[in-house]
C-alpha cells in the first residue's frame, strides 16, 4: 500500500519528472566504482557523484557504478546528467513498481529486473529492483538497499585472467543478470525443501497451522511468477536488439540465461500445482479424519442402541416383572448386556467396520 500511495505524489506532473516512488530503505546513499581492464582493476567507494567524471574520460577501461539507494534523486538526476540518460529512464529507475523489462535507447540499453533474497529466519523474500544502464564502456546500475548477489561476479574481477576482464561491458551485464537468475534457483530449492517436508506433516497430522504455510507460499510463488515471467522477454529483447553495445559473442550466453529463465518458470509452475494439489489433500485428510471419527462414534452408538432398549426395558416399574423377584435377575442382565456387546463388536470387526 506504501507504494501505491507515493504514486499519487507523480499525478499531475509532466513526463520525466523524478520522483521517487518506494520505500526508502538505507539511511546514506553508497556509489561504488569498479574500473578495470586487462591490466588492471580499481575498485573504491566514492564520495561525490563527481567523482563519476574522473572514469568517463578514461576510454582504455571499462568501468561500472553501483549505487546504493534511491531515495537521493539529485544524486540520480546527476549521474544521469553526466552520462546523458534521458529523464524517462531516470524516472524508470526512481520507480521502484516497474515491471522488467528492456529499452533501447541507441547511445545505451536500459534493462529492470527484480532480484530476489531469501530472510531465512523470517521466511519472508526479500524483492529489490536493480536497474542496469549499458553504454559504450560503462554500466551503471542502481539498487534499492545495500546487500545483493552480485559478490561472486565481484570475485571473478580479481582473477586477471576471468572473461570479465578481457570483456566488454555487455559481457559484464550479462553476468550481472546471470546472477540474479541463479539466485532464483537458491530460493527455489529452499522453497522445494520446505514443500516436501510440508507434505510429510500434511500425510502423517494435517494441522491448521500447515493450511496457512501453503497459503503463504502460494503466495511467495505468485510473488516469483510476476518476476521471472516479464524477466524471459527482457532476456530475448536483448538477444534480439539491433545495438553494436551487445556483441555476438555475449548473445550466445543470454542465450544460456534465458534456458535458465525457462527453467526458472517451470519450477515456479511446478510447484504452484503442488501447492494447490496439497490444499486438496489437506481438506481431503481432514474430511477422512472425520469420517474415521464419525465411524467410531456410530459403532459405539449401534453398539448402545440394544443395551440402552433393554436397559430401558427393565427400568419400568411395572409390579409383576418376571425377573423383579429373581435372586440372579441383575447379574444375569448384566452379563446378557455385556455379551450382547462383546458378540456385536467382534461382529463388527469381522466386517472390518472398526
Amino acid at each position: 500500500m506504501g507504494t501505491f500511495g507515493r504514486r499519487g505524489s507523480k499525478s499531475g506532473l509532466a513526463p520525466g519528472t523524478l520522483v521517487h516512488v518506494g520505500e526508502k530503505k538505507v539511511e546514506k546513499v553508497i556509489i561504488r566504482v569498479l574500473a578495470y581492464n586487462s591490466e588492471k582493476i580499481i575498485e573504491k567507494e566514492l564520495d561525490s557523484v563527481e567523482e563519476c567524471l574522473e572514469f568517463k574520460g578514461q576510454s582504455d577501461i571499462n568501468f561500472w557504478i553501483n549505487v546504493d539507494g534511491l531515495d537521493k534523486v539529485d544524486v540520480i538526476e546527476k549521474l544521469g546528467n553526466y552520462f546523458n540518460i534521458h529523464p524517462l529512464t531516470l524516472e524508470d529507475v526512481l520507480n521502484t513498481g516497474q515491471r522488467p523489462k528492456t529499452e533501447d535507447y541507441d547511445s545505451y540499453i536500459y534493462t529492470v529486473l527484480k532480484m530476489m533474497l531469501l530472510d531465512a529466519k523470517k521466511e519472508e523474500i526479500i524483492i529489490d529492483q536493480v536497474s542496469i544502464i549499458i553504454g559504450p564502456n560503462y554500466i551503471l546500475s542502481f539498487q534499492e538497499r545495500q546487500g545483493d548477489v552480485f559478490d561472486p561476479v565481484r570475485e571473478r574481477f580479481e582473477n586477471p585472467a576471468s572473461r570479465l576482464r578481457k570483456s566488454g561491458v555487455d559481457y559484464l551485464a550479462y553476468s550481472l543478470i546471470d546472477a540474479v537468475v541463479d539466485n532464483y534457483f537458491l530460493i527455489l530449492e529452499h522453497f522445494g525443501d520446505e514443500i516436501e517436508y510440508l507434505e510429510e506433516g500434511l500425510v502423517i497430522q494435517p494441522r491448521p497451522e500447515i493450511l496457512k504455510t501453503i497459503q503463504k507460499y502460494k503466495r511467495d510463488m505468485i510473488t516469483l511468477r510476476k518476476s521471472v515471467w516479464p524477466l524471459r522477454e527482457l532476456i530475448s529483447g536483448l538477444q534480439r536488439v539491433e545495438s553494436n553495445l551487445i556483441k555476438e559473442n555475449t548473445r550466445f550466453y543470454l542465450r544460456d540465461v534465458y534456458d535458465h529463465t525457462i527453467q526458472v518458470i517451470d519450477s515456479v509452475e511446478d510447484f504452484r500445482d503442488i501447492l494447490s494439489s496439497m490444499v486438496d489433500i489437506y481438506l481431503s485428510s481432514i474430511s477422512y479424519r472425520m469420517n474415521d471419527v464419525m465411524k467410531v462414534l456410530t459403532v459405539i452408538a449401534t453398539i448402545f442402541i440394544p443395551l440402552t432398549f433393554i436397559a430401558g426395558v427393565y427400568g419400568m416399574n411395572f409390579e409383576y416383572m418376571p425377573e423383579l423377584k429373581w435372586r440372579w435377575g441383575y447379574p444375569a442382565v448384566i452379563f446378557g448386556m455385556t455379551l450382547l456387546a462383546v458378540t456385536m463388536f467382534v461382529y463388527f470387526k469381522k466386517m472390518k467396520w472398526v
